[in-house]
Parts: structure tokens; C-alpha cells; sequence
């Protein structure tokens, strides 16, 4: 008979989430993981797999709350520009120790490259509905008069989402806030009607 489940599946993933988000993928121990979820490894191996099929789950999970954050200030303001800005400015932390995580899909991306087919499949679906929202917005914007018209919104959107990565990116390397929203406002200068 099999013994009952005796710890909470989704607070062990969110454990085990912050642990790989702060340390990468390569290091991070098997015994980090267990310290942080308070499990066994059996546990573990029963509930999720190995170390790599937590990772993929942990880093799916991230990545579908972190594009419902970003969708959510891309679409709070009514003007299009003032919902890039919004997003753009909300990768900000005020909190050094939370800033300095940068974005975890950032992280995977800086350790696997495309080498790992799995992660380059969890990166391209949840690009996809960021970058289509972005088009829309930008397209918005062009027929309200705050975006040039000259710009191409699906450039404009790829231009962003790199933008966005930068500034992840600079937060993992100890940029403050005041530099990275200053990057972020720069950005979406560039995009406005001439």
C-alpha cells in the first residue's frame, strides 16, 4: 500500500522554485533542494521526478506567474505607452535582496543557451502571448498617436522583450533601481510619436 502524501505539493514547488531562481540549475544540490522543501528524497523522486523534471516544472510555474504579471501592467493603463511603462517599470524591485534574483527564466537562459531542447520550448510558449500583446499595444498606440508610425510593432516588440531581459539582466549583476528604471524609461522614449 502506498503511504499518503505528508507535505504540500505546490509549498515543496515554490521552495524548490526560489532555491533554483537564486542558485541556477548546475548549483543547486539535491541536498539544497531537500534542506528547502523539507522532504526526503524519496519524497522527491515520487513526487517529482529528478532534479531536472523539478527544474522544468519549477521554471514553468515561474514563467506562468511571471507573464500573468506582465500582461496584467501591460494592460493596466488605457494609454498603450503608459502599459509598456508600467511593465517595463514593474521589473523593478525596491528591495535590493529581491531585485538581485533578476528573472529566473533570464537565469536559465544565461546557463543552457539552446542547448536544452525542453527549456527552449518552455521559453518560446511563454513568449508567445507577451510578445502578441506587445504587437497589439504597440499597434494601439501607433493609431492613438503616442507611438511613431514609422516604427514596426513586431520589431518594436522583440526590441522590448530584449529590453526587458537586459534589465533582468542588470539586476542579477547589482544594478539599482534608479539605473535599470532609467534604462526602462529611455526604451519607451524611443517609441513615441515624432
Amino acid at each position: 500500500m502506498v503511504r499518503p502524501r505528508e507535505f504540500d505539493r505546490d509549498e515543496a514547488l515554490d521552495r524548490a522554485t526560489r532555491v533554483f531562481w537564486a542558485k541556477g540549475y548546475a548549483s543547486t544540490s539535491t541536498e539544497d533542494l531537500l534542506a528547502a522543501m523539507n522532504i526526503g528524497r524519496q519524497s522527491l523522486y515520487n513526487a517529482f521526478g529528478d532534479k531536472k523534471k523539478l527544474y522544468l516544472e519549477a521554471l514553468e510555474r515561474y514563467q506562468q506567474t511571471s507573464n500573468a504579471g506582465h500582461l496584467e501592467r501591460l494592460n493596466s493603463s488605457e494609454s498603450p505607452l503608459g502599459g509598456i511603462e508600467a511593465l517595463l517599470l514593474g521589473l523593478v524591485s525596491d528591495n535590493d535582496d529581491a531585485r538581485a534574483l533578476g528573472c529566473m527564466g533570464v537565469g536559465a537562459v544565461g546557463e543552457f543557451g539552446t542547448a536544452d531542447p525542453d527549456l527552449v520550448m518552455l521559453r518560446s510558449k511563454a513568449g508567445r502571448a507577451l510578445s502578441r500583446r506587445l504587437v497589439e499595444r504597440l499597434r494601439e498606440g501607433q493609431a492613438r498617436g503616442e507611438v511613431d508610425p514609422a516604427i514596426d510593432a513586431r520589431e518594436a516588440a522583440a526590441f522590448l522583450q530584449m529590453t526587458m531581459q537586459g534589465i533582468q539582466l542588470g539586476a542579477r549583476a547589482g544594478g539599482d533601481a534608479r539605473n535599470l528604471r532609467a534604462l526602462a524609461r529611455f526604451a519607451i522614449r524611443r517609441l513615441g510619436a515624432r
